[in-house]
């Protein structure tokens, strides 16, 4: 049978594709704009037929209609990385999360430790061998894929044909549906004054030739825009967005002076708009890897003058970074932050950063304090945490004491909460 001719056996409606999951079931969905809509809008019309499925995800983008408390028993979705579909749920007790490294769900799949019974994924168009691209998100899902009983894909011209680790056969697959809307665009966060301060302090200690690893927000984003003067630039990052494509349209970004895959763009999931996506379409400088490939601090920090950008939303006087929780409110997760910030402190020559607004509600509240907020989950370990930078400068704590600790992020606080959190330095025995 030619691979048309499967093609053409495998191409069902999406409520026949849906029929693929078993009561029981875990779904596993990429990361971001590479979860497809089709597929999981039908998933959320007919939910109330099952019963125990769960999806599984790392930052949902569209409020599906299964992210509902009244049809958990039906289908019920398990955080690998809490968005705002999600955020609510786990804030409420409805929603379940696995804390993970971003870097290790592929091994907790292949060890079926996080089972994967079915797969769901946008892909691009076959190519003429019978390979579809799951390019927008590779993270977890080709472990996902190698592993699950069911792989059922959306086929999206709009999707790019990227190379890389991220190719799926027309023989491994159970089901597939057509679908042609545009891919979710996501743009550039906001940077205020704040966000340029910080960026201005972190774009001082990059160096021409470093490698970069770049998060999502308006701080990174920031730092990024003010690069566009470096020179020999290169790209091994977890996430690739317009603020990347920017910095390469400059033609800061070359990638030729990296280590480890030399020449060439490494990301693992794509977060921004057409014109990136339409970027990452056969171009041969970019490659697209699982995340246990991009974000292994061994493989990513043989690259010298590793930089890693990514936020939090507190550090305490030790250094550790509470970067996923309000208190005991679940926000986010751990994501790739202690990926790279540990393939950064490997890396000869590297820099990791970790990025926040002195303050929070409108100047009220500290974000550099004495010990995290009761009930805050500990992201990056005082041991792990290199640079801490808000728009009041820069403390780097590796190798520091913590008296010494302490008196440098006290130096990067709001000037109106350094007196407070003096004293309360001095009432800890740091001061």
């Amino acid at each position: 049978m030619s691979i048309q001719e499967l093609y053409r056996q495998k191409l069902v409606h999406p409520e026949e594709a849906i029929k693929q999951v078993h009561n029981g079931d875990l779904i596993m969905i990429p990361t971001g704009v590479g979860e497809p809509p089709t597929l999981l809008t039908t998933l959320s019309d007919h939910r109330r037929e099952f019963h125990d499925v769960k999806t599984a995800q790392i930052l949902p983008l569209r409020a599906y209609g299964y992210f509902d408390r009244e049809t958990v028993e039906h289908v019920r979705h398990v955080a690998l990385f809490f968005g705002s579909p999600s955020r609510q749920g786990g804030q409420e007790g409805w929603t379940d999360y696995i804390p993970n490294y971003f870097s290790e769900i592929p091994d907790l799949i292949t060890r079926k430790l996080i089972p994967a019974d079915v797969v769901f994924t946008l892909a691009s168009p076959m190519d003429q061998h019978g390979y579809f691209a799951v390019s927008l998100a590779a993270d977890y899902t080709m472990a996902a894929i190698a592993r699950a009983r069911a792989v059922v894909l959306e086929v999206n011209p709009n999707v790019p044909f990227a190379y890389g680790n991220c190719h799926v056969h027309i023989s491994k697959v159970a089901a597939l549906v057509e679908s042609s809307e545009p891919i979710l665009e996501v743009g550039l966060p906001k940077i205020g004054p704040v966000q340029e301060a910080i960026g201005r302090y972190v774009a001082d200690l990059i160096e021409d030739g470093s490698t970069l690893q770049i998060g999502y927000g308006g701080i990174p984003d920031a730092v990024v825009m003010q690069l566009t003067h470096k020179h020999d630039l290169g790209i091994h990052t977890e996430m690739l967005g317009d603020g990347i494509l920017t910095l390469i349209e400059s033609g800061a970004v070359t990638n030729k002076k990296k280590n480890y895959h030399p020449g060439k763009l490494l990301a693992t999931f794509a977060l921004g708009s057409k014109k990136l996506y339409q970027f990452m379409d056969r171009n041969p400088s970019l490659e697209m890897h699982p995340v246990d490939f991009t974000n292994d601090p061994f493989l990513a920090g043989q690259n010298d003058k590793l930089i890693t950008i990514n936020a939090t939303m507190q550090v305490d006087f030790l250094g550790q970074c509470g970067s996923e929780s309000l208190g005991m409110l679940p926000y986010s997760a751990t994501g790739g932050q202690v990926d790279f910030v540990r393939a950064g402190n490997r890396s000869q020559g590297g820099k990791s950063f970790i990025v926040l607004p002195s303050t929070a509600k409108n100047g009220t509240i500290s974000r550099i304090v004495p010990t995290l907020s009761l009930g805050t989950a500990v992201t990056t370990s005082k041991n792990d945490v290199n640079y801490v930078v808000t728009e009041y400068g820069v403390a780097q704590l590796r190798g520091k004491s913590a008296k010494q600790r302490a008196q440098e992020l006290i130096a990067i606080a709001h000037p109106d909460f350094r007196p407070e959190l003096t004293a309360q330095a001095r009432w800890m025995k740091l001061v």
